[in-house]
């Protein structure tokens, strides 16, 4: 920690980068002779970086960007941050000595940073006043996003209810259109649907585009990915169930709840603006959020982001999802570990989680190390927060006192596992068959080598103890363990065996019908490791 706040990793720095080549060219750029006019404040961090022809560009990093770190380089670069703007972070990461304060910005800095200033502020004042009805301030009629893009004039209220009653007319008529289709499919049976091909949910899913029902159609298009492997039909069948759970929702949607009516409408695709959430302050939280992890995955030809916190007064967990376009990577970018005090404004929706990122009062800080649950607690909260939202794939949990256990390690499953050892008073699975209890082995044909000792006792100086009862030994057994999600890359997994070094920590991700997939984890001396 500095006078002017907290310097980030490197590790942290290299989290913002958009793609691996980029990582790679910020750490050869990354050394002392290439900079000149480096400088640091509270809010920013500046530097000429030397390119090729005597070029000298010119790189500013905004730390109190909003939604997050905000980069201008006058290098030709189309990806955000550029290899010179991560190069000018890690220099700043190594400390004073490498990037020294600065009690004054260079013209070319300041005149960026002060235009985004203003930017922001009218951004603000723009979504206050749709959200009030009163007319923008001067220069914000339309408002402007935090990053300056234009929005469009307050619509008239009477043609915006027009356009969303014709909008939910198509969507009914979408949803009515595809349960047809799926009833046709089903009535026909699903023999030969592994051999179809792709054609029938590309054009199926092209109609509930024309129908304005986009996350109908991306679930159309998924199904086409459940006709191959071990098992298709029955995971075809499940979607197709879900799906059709969805459909008959958003049909009936006048006589759903109005918390699951919510989360009907963001799946079958209608978004809230979210500078209007942000524009009551009654909806907005203003807590210390801790970035938990993060996640990116293609979706389409974009990139999707997720990002998840935890508030440390409000206890509370929040989702925040951004998008790149094709090739780039998404804006929103915050490092795993660090906090940030910030207000957030969630999304309607059961269960609230996703929820949009508004004012930061500072650049990202020093984290800590979030309160865990035991680990039972990582179905139960899906489970609670299934029966909210029916067609939720993974819940967000914080465990702690979790051991990742390699596959086949003592004899057990062969796939990956997060297991804890309750406490003597705590769960109990069951207690072991005698057999077993006595030593057996997993073939029931005498005590395995290392548990013979075990099996019979252990030499005392008045004789060989007493081998342990049934109940003690279910009882030191009694370990709770959940599958890791198959899908979770074999490198992360070793990573976190590493991290662990046979010792409990405290790890987060998301829970699902599949299992658990780390994202992030802990370590012994509370430094926050992405996996």
């Amino acid at each position: 920690m500095t006078a002017q706040g907290l310097r980030w990793t490197s590790e942290q720095v290299l989290e913002l980068a958009p793609d691996a080549s980029s990582r790679s060219a910020a750490n050869r750029l990354a050394t002392p002779s290439p900079w000149s006019e480096t400088g640091a404040d509270g809010e920013a961090v500046w530097g000429r970086c030397a390119g090729s022809g005597g070029t000298r560009y010119q790189t500013v990093v905004d730390l109190l960007g909003n939604p997050a770190p905000a980069y201008r380089c006058s290098c030709p670069s189309r990806k955000f941050p550029c290899k010179h703007a991560l190069a000018l972070l890690l220099r700043w990461s190594e400390g004073e000595t490498a990037v020294a304060p600065a009690t004054g910005r260079p013209d070319w800095a300041r005149e960026w940073l002060d235009a985004r200033r203003a930017r922001a502020e009218r951004a603000v004042d723009g979504a206050a006043a749709r959200g009030t009805g009163r007319e923008p301030a001067k220069g914000a009629a339309g408002g402007e996003t935090p990053g300056g893009a234009r929005r469009r004039a307050p619509a008239d209220p009477e043609a915006a209810r027009r356009r969303a009653e014709r909008r939910s007319q198509r969507v009914a008529a979408g949803a009515t259109e595809l349960e047809q289709r799926l009833a046709d499919l089903l009535n026909g049976g699903l023999a030969g649907a592994d051999r179809a091909g792709y054609a029938r949910w590309d054009e199926m899913a092209a109609r509930m585009v024309d129908a304005q029902a986009p996350g109908l159609a991306s679930r159309v298009r998924e199904l086409g990915s459940h006709t191959t492997g071990a098992d298709w039909p029955g995971r075809l069948l499940s979607e197709c169930a879900l799906l059709h759970l969805l459909n008959v929702s958003c049909l009936r949607l006048d006589e759903l709840p109005e918390p699951l009516a919510a989360t009907v409408r963001t799946r079958v695709g209608h978004t809230v603006d979210s500078a209007e959430l942000l524009a009551d302050p009654a909806a907005r939280v203003r807590d210390e959020w801790l970035v938990l992890g993060r996640r990116d995955e293609t979706m389409g030809r974009l990139t999707a982001r997720r990002i998840w916190l935890r508030g440390h007064r409000s206890g509370r967990t929040a989702l925040l999802l951004s998008f790149g376009p094709p090739g780039g990577a998404p804006e929103l970018a915050l490092p795993v570990g660090l906090s940030v005090e910030a207000d957030l404004a969630f999304h309607p929706g059961a269960p609230p989680l996703r929820a949009a990122l508004g004012e930061r009062y500072g650049p990202p800080g020093a984290g800590f190390v979030p309160d865990g649950e035991a680990l039972p607690e990582a179905p139960a909260a899906y489970a609670r927060a299934l029966a909210e939202d029916p067609w939720l794939e993974g819940w967000p949990v914080v465990l702690r006192g979790v051991l990742p256990i390699p596959p086949g390690v003592d004899g057990g499953p062969e796939e990956w596992q997060l297991a804890t050892e309750p406490a003597p008073e705590g769960w109990e699975l069951g207690v072991p068959p005698a057999d077993e209890a006595a030593g057996q082995g997993r073939s029931g044909e005498g005590p395995a080598p290392e548990d013979a000792g075990r099996a019979g006792g252990r030499e005392t100086e008045t004789g060989p103890e007493a081998a342990p009862s049934t109940e003690e030994l279910g009882q030191r057994r009694a370990w709770v363990a959940v599958p890791v999600h198959p899908e979770t890359a074999s490198g992360a997994l070793w990573k976190l065996l590493a991290l662990s070094g046979g010792a409990p920590l405290t790890v987060f991700g998301e829970h699902g019908h599949r299992g658990f997939a780390p994202y992030s984890a802990w370590s012994a001396d509370g430094t926050a490791v992405p996996l």
